[in-house]
């Protein structure tokens, strides 16, 4: 993460590049990080961009590189000289390069590769015949294993050698002569064992490790569940291939949960940043499920409609419609939203329907008892002072009360009972929105007003 660089303490590096004042400039960079220097060119035109990357030393263009948006990176390709796009790129962790290759069109992607030194092409090549958003995809071959019958010694004197460009230092794999993964050990165990003991006198063959055909939101949800900066990846025979650092599962638990927030606003996940989203395709994306939600709203018009001598006969009745279905929808909207985010995290899984509605039985009773005392009390207190509702007063308020109840009752449990439903059938809880939730919710809970409406008024007000 960046620190913040105040305005007064910026930079311009425009007016240096406007004076042709090159040296100046590379002396200004050097006072700034790789992630900070990525925040300050992230400001620049592009012209001016390849200007910075060309006065800073090929290990820092790389990794200030590496901290542009996907956006700029593309930018920046298109604009860079041919030997300066080989070099970065060649010089790209693989996993960030992978990330970049996958966003760009087939024909760059193949033009790209061809600027590749053979042996970063392989790579390239093989992390990108991974399917897309599996953890193959995340993962890096920059790393550092060890045999189990090495000592201590010849261990470290191995990491001085082909440890500097490992991708992480913490972990240290352990390998037998087939390369199968049979443990990781941490770095600190060898800086504090005898240099003449064995790298098997370390180690307790316990290890966590990830299969490069499973999907990215395993990696999160293992990385999640043990608390670790690095995982080793396996294939199918368990041969150690790669490992997965935390930085790439952050971005995607970060994608994972943006892609979760639009869903449950109802609406279609966007595949790009807000601002770069092309405004017809942000419509559309909004429009399938506004029309979706619209046609179910439709619904509750009709059932008004089919209580429309009800609602002639006892005009009152139509001032609490939004208060009903407000409140079961808002309920509803409550719990799905709870049991989708305890879902993604791993709190609760489809056999945990049973506790799920306990609990939501419970919660929807209380809920929906302070809501109807709420509104039948509402009632009572406006009676006490107008004749708005009329002598039948005290049925309204029962109707109100109780149907506020059921209302909640029926929000909470179908609220919490749809994400587990979706995920069951194979969808993604997330498109059980609340926005889906409440509309369904507002049907229902049209039928269940009028309902009591008919039983409790019956021989009154109907």
């Amino acid at each position: 993460m960046s620190l913040e660089i105040h305005t007064e303490d910026k930079p311009d590096f425009a007016d240096f590049i406007g004076r042709r004042d090159f040296l100046g400039l590379r002396r200004e960079v050097k006072n700034f990080t790789p992630v900070e220097l990525a925040d300050l060119i992230e400001e620049l035109e592009t012209e001016d961009q390849v200007i910075v990357f060309r006065l800073l030393p090929r290990e820092d263009a790389t990794e200030v590189f590496e901290y542009l948006p996907l956006d700029e990176q593309e930018d920046l390709l298109k604009a860079m000289a041919q030997e300066q796009v080989a070099s970065i790129l060649n010089d790209m962790s693989p996993d960030d390069r992978t990330l970049l290759l996958d966003e760009l069109p087939a024909s760059a992607t193949r033009q790209l590769l061809t600027l590749l030194t053979p042996t970063e092409r392989h790579i390239a090549i093989t992390l990108l015949g991974y399917p897309e958003g599996s953890t193959g995809r995340l993962m890096t071959p920059d790393y550092v294993r060890v045999l189990a019958d090495w000592t201590v010694q010849h261990t470290l004197d191995h990491i001085r050698k082909h440890g500097r460009d490992s991708e992480t230092l913490n972990v240290i794999y352990v390998v037998d002569d087939k390369g199968v993964l049979i443990d990781d050990i941490r770095i600190r165990e060898f800086l504090l064992a005898d240099p003449n003991a064995h790298v098997d006198d370390l180690m307790d063959n316990r290890f966590v490790a990830l299969k490069a055909t499973d999907d990215q939101e395993t990696a999160v949800a293992v990385f999640r569940r043990e608390d670790r900066t690095a995982l080793p990846v396996t294939d199918t025979l368990g041969v150690l291939i790669g490992i997965v650092t935390i930085d790439d599962v952050l971005d995607v638990a970060e994608a994972e949960a943006t892609e979760d927030i639009q869903k449950i606003g109802g609406m279609e996940a966007l595949d790009e940043p807000y601002m770069d989203v092309a405004l017809s395709q942000m419509i559309r994306k909004r429009a399938v499920w506004l029309v979706v939600l619209f046609i179910g709203e439709m619904l509750t018009a009709t059932a008004m409609g089919f209580y429309e001598e009800e609602i002639s006969r006892a005009v009152v009745l139509a001032l609490f419609v939004p208060l009903i279905i407000s409140s079961g929808g808002n309920t509803g909207s409550q719990a799905a939203t709870l049991v989708i985010r305890a879902l993604a995290l791993g709190e609760v899984t489809i056999r945990d329907w049973w506790r799920v509605m306990r609990r939501e039985v419970v919660s929807g009773l209380a809920l929906g008892s302070i809501l109807g005392l709420m509104g039948f009390a509402r009632i009572g207190l406006w009676s006490a002072f107008s004749d708005v509702y009329g002598e039948h007063w005290f049925l309204i308020g029962l109707t109100v009360g109780f149907s506020l109840f059921g209302v909640v009752l029926w929000g909470t449990l179908s609220g919490s009972m749809m994400p587990l439903l979706m995920r069951r059938l194979g969808f993604d809880p997330a498109t059980s929105s609340a926005p889906f939730v409440a509309t369904l919710v507002d049907v229902t809970g049209l039928l269940i007003y009028f309902g009591l409406a008919a039983i409790i008024l019956s021989g009154t007000l109907l």
